[in-house]
């Protein structure tokens, strides 16, 4: 279902300069409001043969929009075993060095973790356990919060081990995905790599080297640096290509899957389709840190596990990739990938593309269409 309105038009004119204009290669968007898709759009490639046409039921890995559908199963787990947020994690995982943090600090992005100074690779689930487990937090609990781009996974996957016994991509297909009819997949079976889109990096301008997280970034030693270089592996966009890590199902940055499937999924997280308690909903919308950002260097605001637009002092937003409503969140992923939910409007929308961009936050592309809706 398709509505017309000034908004979707506009939403249909972004897209289309998206690949006139801005080297779109393929792409989808879907926008849902009040349980209901409004709006699909599917168009381009898989590839650069042009061998394979870019349709609604196209997959790709959207790096960090996994983080999003990630935190809802750690919150949910802690609800049905009797735990908060303010609960501290040493009650589910008794080895887990930052003896004060909570469960809101560990998935606000405050309790230290970002980086590891012990190597251990990705695919090592173990090593990366035991990495954490040694790290001494890289900064005081209570003294700001900085994004955790990879470790953020594991600081997830743990608990929810702890708690039901099972993987967190096991979980999310039994309690979410499978229920909801989702094609988001955290472990990608082998019965659907035929349907995955491959990722094409993007290129480096010259206002990319001038921000302040690239120049922390392209600095040997840095914390930022360290924090997006640990764990090990899938570091180059072509490994991302590989269905080695398709089936890593890593919460942090292994998701695969299409638009209409983030868009849905956030419809369950702003309470529209039934899915999450009361609770849950109340955790995942409520903001827990806001302030510069240690990792990606500019004001972030985070609640338990999403992110939300930063304000200013009086309470105005500092920039606007969730739209004009205070209450939206989400989480975007590297390259352009891009979801949303907006408790007050009943609106969720999502993005995703193959050929990437090098921006931190979400672009243009995306911000065009949430600015119309």
């Amino acid at each position: 279902m398709t509505v017309s309105t000034p908004q979707v038009d506009k939403i249909k004119e972004v897209f289309e300069r998206n690949f006139a204009e801005r080297g779109e290669l393929g792409a989808s968007v879907s926008v849902w409001r009040d349980g209901e898709e409004i709006l699909n759009l599917a168009q381009g490639w898989c590839d650069r043969t042009k061998q394979r046409e870019w349709t609604a039921d196209t997959m790709v890995p959207v790096y960090s929009a996994t983080k999003g559908p990630a935190s809802a199963i750690l919150l949910m787990l802690l609800e049905e075993n009797g735990l908060t947020p303010q609960d501290l994690v040493v009650r589910v995982w008794d080895e887990f060095p930052n003896k004060n943090a909570t469960f809101a600090e560990l998935m606000s992005h405050q309790s230290g973790f970002a980086a590891l100074d012990k190597k251990a690779s990705v695919f090592d689930y173990g090593a990366v356990i035991e990495a954490v487990e040694q790290q001494a937090p890289n900064w005081p609990l209570g003294d700001g919060h900085g994004y955790h781009p990879r470790t953020y996974g594991f600081l997830l996957e743990k608990p929810v081990r702890e708690l039901s016994g099972k993987t967190l991509g096991e979980v999310w297909r039994e309690r979410v995905a499978e229920p909801l009819g989702l094609d988001f997949w955290i472990g990608l079976p082998e019965s659907e790599f035929g349907r995955v889109a491959t990722l094409y990096p993007g290129k480096m301008d010259k206002s990319d080297l001038e921000s302040g997280f690239y120049k922390e970034f392209n600095q040997e030693g840095t914390l930022v640096r360290k924090a997006f270089g640990s764990p090990r592996g899938l570091h180059a966009v072509q490994e991302m290509n590989k269905q080695e890590a398709w089936q890593a199902a890593l919460p942090a940055m292994g998701g695969v899957g299409t638009a209409r499937a983030l868009a849905k999924f956030y419809q369950a997280a702003i309470g529209r389709i039934e899915c999450f308690s009361h609770d849950v909903l109340e955790w995942i919308k409520t903001p827990v840190i806001q302030g510069e950002d240690r990792i990606l260097r500019t004001p972030t605001r985070f609640t338990c596990g999403f992110q939300m637009d930063p304000l200013d002092d009086h309470g105005s937003k500092l920039r606007h990739n969730y739209g004009a409503a205070l209450e939206a969140f989400g989480h975007p992923g590297a390259g352009g990938s891009h979801a949303l939910g907006d408790p007050e409007s009943g609106v969720s929308f999502a993005y995703i593309m193959n050929q990437m961009e090098l921006a931190v936050l979400p672009g243009p592309k995306s911000l065009e269409m949430i600015a119309a809706i």
